[in-house]
């Protein structure tokens, strides 16, 4: 695919005072030391994007989006790295990104145009769709810092997709002002999504990225975490945003959940110490797909079997109830079944024994989740034993719904 963006190993470090004194201590060599610590917005990012491709990026306040987008359209210079864009580019950033605050709006579309290498007869003839597009009537020839910031914003959008470029780079603002304009935005840019244009987008609505871009980035502290494919990045990032953790025990959550798939399979004939067990103890969870191949990730309604294995030392314990629980990555209680109330026995041996339980068109919403298992006496209220967590798997789904389960469905439309 030709590239349309090339981001190559880009750092963007800021210097930070503790005292705007330090500024002129530091200028005039005042005791000869760095009076400043290094802030790092970005730290070695690269990526390309291809002509075509719609890419969302998505990551806390912080994390370097609003950074990135500032360096490509030429508005901050890298500390290190190089970016390069083919085509013209157009770039809806922060309001007043791109604006002199005391020219008129006209002359502000004028200044935008030069800006961005258009001649000012091409701009002219995109002159009226400007300006019936952002409909501000006469205040278009008054100082854009008279205008309400409903109205700058409405200028700024006309003008940027409105010189037909062949990159559009947008920042927090798809949809703006009242709802007419808003679908009349939505309009363009689905035009600009069928004509083909390279988007990159950055926006907190990270169901819009579901809903516009084939591809997304995650950035977080100035670093790329995660790069592909849409659905699989922004759940991750969800999951991410609801686990409470930090960025480096969730990540590693995410690899133990794949450790466990790649483990070798354990041996029924293997032997363990009964003696050090009370009563029975609940020893792994694994997990298959319907052609009997062990996964980590489950591919949303697909039909799975898990495979629970425990060891048994007392034998008297009449009609055990094994029950698995499934929670969210933040604990939210999803599922819970339980052979009591499906009557089912369970084999309880001395030693080795296994349970298989099967799901059919597993339909939960694509993200991380966990299992629990827990052994309990015939009323399944005495805990025997518990094992919290004992296998996390995250779900891969398209984007066709939200929430937290798809049900089954049919719609009828009547005209």
């Amino acid at each position: 695919m030709e590239q349309a963006i090339c981001v190559n190993n880009v750092t963007k470090i800021y210097k930070i005072y503790d005292d705007p004194k330090d500024r002129f201590k530091e200028a005039l060599g005042i005791g000869h030391r760095q009076y400043y610590q290094n802030f790092y917005a970005l730290r070695d990012v690269s990526f390309t994007v291809g002509r075509g491709e719609i890419v969302g990026i998505v990551g806390r306040n912080g994390s370097g989006k609003s950074t990135i987008l500032k360096i490509l359209t030429g508005v901050l210079a890298p500390t290190d790295g190089s970016v390069s864009i083919e085509g013209k580019v157009s770039a809806l950033l922060e309001l007043g990104a791109g604006f002199n605050m005391e020219y008129s709006g006209m002359k502000n579309i004028y200044l935008n145009a030069t800006m961005m290498h258009i001649s000012k007869e091409e701009i002219e003839k995109k002159i009226p769709d400007i300006l019936k597009f952002a409909d501000i009537g006469d205040y278009i020839y008054q100082p854009v810092k008279t205008y309400s910031s409903g109205m700058f914003v409405r200028l700024a959008f006309a003008v940027a997709i409105n010189v037909d470029p062949d990159v559009l780079i947008v920042d927090e603002a798809l949809a703006v002002g009242d709802t007419r304009f808003q679908l009349k935005c939505m309009d363009k840019f689905t035009e600009f999504v069928e004509a083909g244009k390279t988007i990159l987008f950055v926006s907190h609505d990270v169901n819009s990225i579901k809903r516009f871009c084939n591809r997304a980035i995650w950035l977080d502290q100035g670093a790329l975490i995660m790069d592909g494919d849409t659905d699989e990045v922004t759940d991750r990032y969800l999951d991410y945003l609801k686990s409470d953790k930090s960025l480096e025990e969730y990540l590693a959550l995410c690899n133990s959940s794949q450790a466990a798939a790649d483990r070798e399979k354990i041996d029924q004939n293997e032997m363990v110490d009964l003696d050090s067990i009370d009563m029975v103890e609940i020893h792994e969870l694994h997990i298959y797909n319907d052609a009997g191949n062990e996964i980590a990730d489950i591919r949303h309604g697909e039909d799975i079997r898990l495979k629970v294995s425990y060891f048994v030392r007392d034998i008297s314990v009449e009609e055990p109830v094994l029950g698995v629980a499934i929670r969210r990555i933040d604990n939210e209680y999803i599922c819970g079944l339980n052979t009591k109330l499906d009557h089912v026995r369970i084999p309880w041996k001395r030693g080795y024994n296994e349970v298989t339980l099967k799901y059919q068109c597993f339909n939960l919403i694509g993200g991380e989740y966990y299992f629990d298992v827990g052994i309990f006496d015939r009323t399944g209220i005495v805990n025997i034993d518990y094992k919290t967590k004992i296998r996390c798997f995250f779900v891969k789904m398209d984007y066709i719904a939200e929430g937290i389960v798809v049900l089954n469905h049919e719609w009828k439309a009547r005209g």
